[in-house]
């Protein structure tokens, strides 16, 4: 009997311990000034999907060196951080990562212009 009940009381702990997960759509647009012999421009980041080790590719979406691309996280995270990339080289060399912060309707715009902190 004292091991079933240890058994129910174990289950319980393990099943209310886990996080409860979000969906949270980010669309990240980012101006590149300077545009020239860019070849790619990307995002890294610390959730999945993205990565610290391979670029996600933004589109251009405009003549105005500006792109974009929409990434959707299952999180219980509030926040995601990230940086871009052009070339594959990343942005804001010996800084902190850029610090996305969730919006409570579950869609979040994120605006950045490459390599400058966002104020």
């Amino acid at each position: 009997m004292k091991k079933i009940l240890f058994l129910i009381i174990s289950c319980l702990l393990l099943v209310s311990c886990v996080q409860k997960a979000y969906k949270q759509t980010v669309i990240y647009t980012v101006k590149v000034p300077n545009s020239n012999n860019i070849t790619s421009v990307g995002v890294r980041g610390d959730n999945k999907p993205l990565s610290w080790d391979q670029d996600t590719q933004l589109s251009k979406i405009d003549g105005d060196n500006l792109y974009q691309v929409k990434i959707t996280y299952i999180t219980g995270y509030k926040f995601a951080e990230v940086k871009f990339t052009t070339n594959g080289e990343y942005e804001l060399q010996n800084m902190p990562n850029r610090k996305v912060e969730f919006n409570d309707s579950g869609i979040t715009y994120y605006h950045a212009v490459f390599n400058q902190e966002k104020k």
